[in-house]
């Protein structure tokens, strides 16, 4: 570690940042010390993070966050690392850098990526994480197909288990809670064993626990955000929960829920679910490519992914209850679930966040409001490949 190298120091006295914590950014020059009330955590320089990455060459370019390029590197110890640049252009400011940094190095837990240093050189802010050897969940489940690594069943519930157990903590144990704001495919990385880690916090809101919901800019990928937090900027934890509930669907059925379309009227994945369990029809929705699975194991997950993606937060469960119905510890009860709330972009270009339509079920008839539904020209998503979009609320 070269002179330039620092610790980063809990405790800082400067004011509160946009989550409430007290944070300082380094000025641009190389070996300043970034403060944040956050733990220990090494700085590297920038010329280290070049020779682990070949100067960031193109061949080491593992991935694309929301906000830049993630390089995988090899220290000068031999320790393999992932590296996140954020690019020159990236819309993540001082404050969500320092978000991200806080987040992940107060929190440990073995469904959680691991921070283990950072860079802030000039104008170059870099996150040095943890390095997962088989990439994301994205491109094992839902990439090329020379990509993809074969799932089984077994995987695939461990897979969603454990993700759910990461969640878990981060909205029941973390002190401040956490909500994470963009759960989704491409931010479940895996290790060598395929133990799943939730990544990029970005994004993150920490909640304490006075607060119950806050009033936000919307910043999500398009087929995972909750119609309340979309459409009126509402965020609390079940905005992650509905997340998590079409990752469910996606890992069960090896399709992307932006990208994918089913029957005449072009239903999005979540919809399609919800008709194949009105037609009784659920388990068609599992991947072909799994050829053994328990069926009741199966359909007890599908029904915890419509549970999570109901239309209003209320009827969400809370990622604990989650966690024990995915374990067959609690009963799973439909009785009074209604169709799931799906947000959809209309054929003209979305230019603000009024453009977007919600529905909840098949008819037409009702204009809406974050619980009902509204009349909407569906979009076939197979041509779009939708990213980390931020828009403002209403």
């Amino acid at each position: 570690m070269g002179s330039s190298a620092s610790c980063l120091w809990g405790g800082s006295k400067s004011g509160p940042g946009q989550n409430g914590l007290a944070a300082t950014a380094a000025s641009p020059r190389s070996g300043h010390v970034l403060s944040r009330s956050g733990r220990n955590i090494q700085v590297f320089s920038l010329k280290e993070l070049k020779s682990a990455t070949r100067n960031f060459h193109t061949t080491n370019c593992i991935g694309r966050g929301g906000f830049g390029p993630v390089y995988k590197g090899d220290l000068k110890d031999g320790t393999q690392v992932a590296i996140k640049r954020l690019s020159a252009e990236s819309k993540q400011g001082t404050n969500e850098f320092l978000t991200e940094i806080d987040v992940i190095s107060n929190v440990r837990h073995p469904n959680l990526v691991k921070l283990i240093g950072c860079c802030v050189e000039g104008n170059n802010r870099l996150l040095v994480y943890e390095y997962a050897e088989k990439n994301s969940l994205s491109n094992a489940l839902l990439g090329p197909k020379s990509r993809c690594i074969p799932l089984n069943w077994q995987t695939r519930a461990a897979i969603c288990t454990g993700t759910a157990s990461g969640l878990a903590f981060l909205h029941e144990e973390a002190q401040p809670r956490i909500v994470h704001r963009d759960i989704k495919a491409s931010n479940i990385l895996l290790d060598k064993t395929l133990v799943p880690k939730i990544g990029d916090f970005g994004l993150a809101k920490l909640f304490p626990d006075a607060i119950t919901h806050i009033s936000t800019r919307v910043a999500g990928t398009m087929g995972y955000l909750a119609p309340e937090y979309a459409l009126l900027g509402q965020l609390t934890k079940k905005a992650d929960i509905y997340s998590f509930g079409v990752l469910l669907l996606e890992v069960i059925s090896g399709e992307s829920s932006s990208k994918s379309t089913w029957g005449e009227d072009m239903h999005v994945l979540v919809e399609w679910t919800w008709k194949l369990r009105e037609e009784g029809r659920l388990l068609e929705i599992v991947d072909p490519d799994v050829e053994e699975y328990p069926e009741e194991q199966v359909l007890r997950f599908i029904k915890v992914a419509l549970l999570c993606t109901q239309a209003t937060a209320q009827q969400r469960p809370s990622m604990k209850q989650v966690v024990h119905m995915l374990a067959n510890e609690t009963e799973i009860d439909l009785e009074n679930a209604v169709p799931p709330g799906v947000l959809k972009e209309p054929r003209r270009k979305m230019g603000s966040l009024g453009d977007l339509a919600l529905d909840t079920s098949s008819s037409q008839s009702t204009r809406a409001n974050a619980a009902g539904s509204c009349t909407t020209q569906t979009r076939d998503m197979n041509s779009c490949n939708f990213s980390t979009t931020e828009v403002s609320p209403r």
